[in-house]
């Protein structure tokens, strides 16, 4: 088995090229087992995937990290936590944006996470007509050069916002952004202002929440909330219906399938590996189904990093995705989905 490749953000922060997704504690994607969860992310840092990222509005997620790290040290050592990197996001509602609410929020996530500073903040904004994120982002630069804060990054910020951010003098390290091969918006516009500035894209939604598997190859139409049981599946699913339809998906995934099968790895190894090739994307953002029996896929996760996709690979694909809907004329830039 390869071992994890890894990357640096422009602070120096080194993250594995897989991240270990924190959305599905959050209480949309069914029950889950505390105590279970904790022991799971131990088995994720022994397999060499040793990144995770959370949000302060992920149900209990920081909580766990912050338990999983007190496991650790009792475990292994406090030298044990210098290995692992913990990145979470502010998710604020637009309003009053003083140095000390945004502080307080910062204090928030780090007692919850039980780390001196945070390794890597992600900031998303819900409403751009507001302007105050550009005092909140001057804050938290601030608390960054204070040392509260490692990495400064954004979630779901389009270009235009990205460009006034960075023009504005604010050091940002990543963008995490929606991006697969349902979804390939970031590759046409964002892309390129990331590679010239030193940006990293962080991308989620790579696996559509599970569609871009084998298990949904030859599937009858998923339409209701029984076929589509958690929220990512949910989310997705509109995401391959505004691109071009159940029909497309079913062709692209025969595609990758069969591109699957002659490198001898699974569809989401291919999916995965065409994204992580693409300009400015620093790491793939595989969601982790913590503390549900039979969910975690460690193992199938570390194959994508032996696969090398030849140009006629690509070529196959291309065929396939190029006829599906101009998603940045249907929706508009990343993260326009959420405004």
């Amino acid at each position: 088995m390869a071992g994890v490749p890894k990357v640096h953000l422009r602070g120096g922060l080194e993250i594995t090229r897989i991240l270990n997704g924190m959305w599905q504690v959050s209480g949309a994607h069914g029950p889950i087992d505390p105590h279970r969860a904790v022991n799971e992310m131990v088995s994720y840092v022994d397999a060499g995937l040793k990144t995770f990222d959370m949000a302060d509005h992920y149900g209990p997620a920081e909580d766990f990290y912050g338990a999983f790290l007190r496991k650790l040290k009792a475990e292994r050592g406090a030298e044990a936590l210098g290995r692992v990197q913990g990145l979470t996001k502010w998710v604020p509602r637009p309003g009053h944006m003083a140095r000390k609410v945004v502080e307080e929020n910062i204090d928030r996530s780090i007692r919850r996470m039980g780390v001196d500073r945070l390794d890597c903040l992600q900031f998303h904004w819900w409403d751009y007509s507001d302007k105050r994120y550009l005092e909140a982002l001057g804050h938290m630069a601030d608390l960054q050069a204070e040392g509260k804060i490692g990495e400064l990054a954004l979630t779901n910020f389009d270009t235009v916002r990205l460009e006034e951010i960075m023009n504005k003098g604010i050091p940002i390290s990543s963008n995490q952004v929606q991006y697969s091969l349902i979804d390939r918006r970031p590759g046409q516009k964002m892309a390129e202002f990331c590679t010239a500035h030193g940006i990293k894209l962080l991308t989620y939604g790579t696996l559509g929440g599970g569609l871009l598997t084998e298990k949904y190859l030859g599937a009858k139409e998923p339409t209701s909330r029984c076929d589509l049981p958690t929220a990512s599946l949910g989310k997705y699913k509109n995401m391959v219906d505004a691109v071009g339809g159940w029909n497309l998906h079913q062709e692209l995934l025969k595609v990758l399938k069969t591109i699957a099968d002659e490198h001898g790895v699974s569809v989401a190894n291919v999916a995965t590996k065409y994204i992580l090739d693409q300009p400015a994307v620093g790491g793939v953002i595989v969601g982790c189904r913590l503390g549900v029996p039979g969910a975690e896929h460690i193992q199938d996760n570390l194959r994508t990093f032996t696969l090398d996709l030849t140009q006629n690979d690509i070529d196959r694909i291309h065929a396939v995705v190029s006829r599906g809907r101009d998603l940045m004329a249907v929706i508009g830039d990343c993260g326009d989905e959420y405004r």
